[in-house]
């Protein structure tokens, strides 16, 4: 999994220290607070002339200054190419404007050592005392209602409410692997920018209105009449060559059969229409009869609780689900388009009504009543926004969509009404593209669901590895990325399992706690300072990153880089676990017969006095704490045993 070697740009969007407010975070240390210090040096330097031609205006915001962690220990604890950002505007060196850093940096509380490297960058090292502070940074900040720590979190977006819609399957089908992804890194994401303060209103739009909702009960006729042998009567019994095909029809449609049955309706009586063979020799199937919407107005609601199961089981709650076919009857598509024909974006040609999208950056203009009478299905996307935007409850600052990888070429009209009604494309308005997931099995493509036909599905996914591993393994990729889930390697308990490898940290972490407690050890005359060696250093830095990391991830619309970071931060526990002990224990190893220094290293490690096993416990249970909450961003579990 490697070392900590996070490189952030760190936010701090709550501050607004002066000189003794930015002191007073750095002895809690954190890289926020080093960005803080070198702003307000920064600014000092040209107060008292020792920056060139710097001026204030010329200074970065504190937000795009970057304070990197060393991949070398040996280049201290932090690292700042500010002199390089700023040389070309101060007309200086980068080493020779590093070196009043260096000296206005060293004077700062917390702050061991400083020396100028390379072309200019600023090494920094903190007292152990300094680094150590954020241990109790972490173990005091309080608990949210279910427990979780809310270290890290932070009021970044408050004020904003995020319309989040993903998944949004249609409503024919179980949800394959694609929808699942999206479930998955939606609701992480959610999550992530509600610890940034956002109010997110998670949505689910059903697809209920149009064509394919007319093939999905067509299909199911044809289903019913095929278990019923009523070819004979004129039905159609063959799936129709625009259909849907699995096991699931079949089920639905003897579950139709059954409730209709219940209800005292013989589909049988009911009139259908036969439409016969296409031009293709295919066959068309039902067509508007009073059979097929029967199907119609049974199957659907039928789907949509199963969708709806489906989405709980994944602990996916949605606040609102939104029906396509209430855009019509409530007449919001009609009264979208009349405010862009008021705005000048609606125009008459060949007997249909267009939208008149070049305007707006569009590569061709956009038909939303055609000549026929009927809507486009453009003119609901147009709506949606709308209503999206203007609706009386929770009305949307910034809409995010969230797609699948066959809609690239909805973004340009998309974003031309947006921008048509007014609204910034790219703030409020956002579309994500996601991209294929590949479910691999000894090394195969796994492609057949026993349910539903040539695809797999949520159930499907589950059922082989369970919840937790489908979340973390779908969110922990970027979503501009494919991802290959590996069914053997995440239902192992393997190292190479990052599902397991985090949840393993945790689980390794209460451990600590209970042999802790059975030997008497507490928190009592714990001494920070003492948490000095290079193991604690990178797990101290770690969960220094932490508060950033969760602003990053938010504004980045990047959940998967909190999977990254707790692999990053279980990587560096499990290697100070396997060097450093909390209870102690005897010294046996013979490697150290002769060798005072290492004995001494040794016994230090193996069997620390009271206030550094104290401190330890800290430290441990400050990671416990951290993985926690990051894995509860992921919607994963935090085992205690395992």
């Amino acid at each position: 999994m490697g070392n900590i070697e996070l490189y952030l740009t760190v936010n701090h969007p709550t501050s607004a220290a002066g000189t003794v407010g930015v002191l007073g975070i750095l002895r809690r240390m954190s890289p926020e607070a080093l960005s803080e210090l070198i702003s307000k040096i920064a600014h000092n330097l040209v107060a008292a002339g020792q920056a060139g031609t710097l001026t204030d205006e010329l200074i970065p915001p504190v937000d795009k200054l970057t304070v990197m962690r060393p991949k070398d220990r040996a280049h201290g604890d932090w690292a700042s190419n500010i002199a390089m950002q700023l040389a070309k505007k101060a007309g200086m060196k980068p080493r020779d404007l590093a070196e009043p850093f260096a000296a206005a940096l060293t004077e700062a509380d917390g702050i061991k050592s400083v020396e100028v490297a390379g072309p200019g960058f600023i090494n920094i090292t903190l007292d152990s005392a300094s680094a150590a502070a954020v241990v109790d940074q972490v173990l005091n900040a309080p608990a949210d209602e279910h427990g979780i720590s809310t270290y890290g979190r932070n009021t970044h977006l408050a004020g904003k409410t995020l319309n989040l819609e993903f998944v949004s399957a249609n409503p024919t089908g179980p949800i394959h692997i694609g929808g699942t992804r999206w479930a998955a890194t939606g609701d992480s994401m959610a999550r992530v920018l509600e610890a940034n303060g956002a109010k997110v209103v998670r949505e689910y739009y059903f697809n209920d209105h149009g064509e394919q909702i007319n093939r999905f009960a067509k299909s199911l006729v044809a289903a019913w009449a095929h278990d019923n042998n009523l070819g004979d009567a004129g039905y159609q019994t063959e799936t129709p060559f625009d259909g849907y095909k699995g096991a699931y029809i079949d089920e639905i449609a003897r579950r139709v059969e059954a409730e209709a049955k219940a209800d005292g309706v013989d589909l049988t009586a009911l009139q259908h229409e036969d439409q016969g063979l296409n031009a293709d020799g295919e066959p068309i199937g039902e067509s508007d009869s009073e059979v097929r919407e029967e199907f119609r107005k049974r199957a659907v609601p039928m789907m949509f609780d199963e969708i709806r199961k489906s989405m709980k089981d994944f602990r996916v709650n949605f606040d609102v689900w939104f029906h396509e076919n209430s855009l019509y009857q409530d007449g919001e598509v009609d009264r979208a388009i009349e405010v862009l024909r008021e705005r000048g974006d609606i125009y008459e040609k060949d007997g249909a009504t267009w939208f008149e999208s070049t305007k707006h950056g569009d590569d061709k203009d956009r038909v939303i009543l055609k000549s026929n009478g009927e809507f486009a299905y453009f003119a609901a996307d147009i709506a949606y926004y709308w209503n999206k935007r203007h609706r009386a409850t929770d009305p949307a600052d910034v809409a995010i969509y969230m797609l699948g990888a066959d809609h690239h070429g909805y973004i340009g009209r998309m974003m031309a009404m947006c921008a048509a009604f007014g609204d910034k494309p790219g703030e409020n308005m956002q579309i994500l593209i996601g991209q294929l997931v590949n479910v691999l099995k000894d090394g195969r493509a796994v492609r057949m669901s026993k349910r539903a036909g040539n695809v797999v599905t949520i159930d499907d996914l589950v059922e082989a590895i369970g919840v937790d591993a489908s979340r973390y393994s779908l969110a922990r990729t970027d979503y501009n990325s494919p991802v290959d889930i590996d069914l053997n390697l995440l239902a192992s308990h393997s190292n190479d399992n990052p599902v397991y490898y985090v949840q393993y940290a945790h689980a390794r972490s209460c451990n600590v706690d209970r042999n802790a407690e059975a030997a008497g050890i507490s928190y009592e005359g714990a001494d920070l300072s003492l948490l000095d060696t290079e193991a604690d250093g990178e797990v101290l830095a770690a969960l220094a990153q932490w508060p950033a990391l969760v602003t990053l991830a938010g504004d980045a619309r990047a959940p998967h880089r909190v999977a990254h970071y707790l692999e990053d931060l279980a990587a560096a526990y499990h290697k100070w676990y396997n060097v450093e002990r909390v209870v102690p224990m005897a010294l046996t190893d013979p490697e150290t017969r002769g060798d005072e220094e290492a004995r001494k290293a040794l016994e230090i490690a193996k069997n620390p006095e009271p206030a550094r096993a104290a401190a330890r416990l800290k430290l441990n249970d400050a990671v416990r704490n951290v993985i926690a909450a990051g894995l509860d961003l992921l919607g994963v579990s935090s085992p205690e045993k395992m």
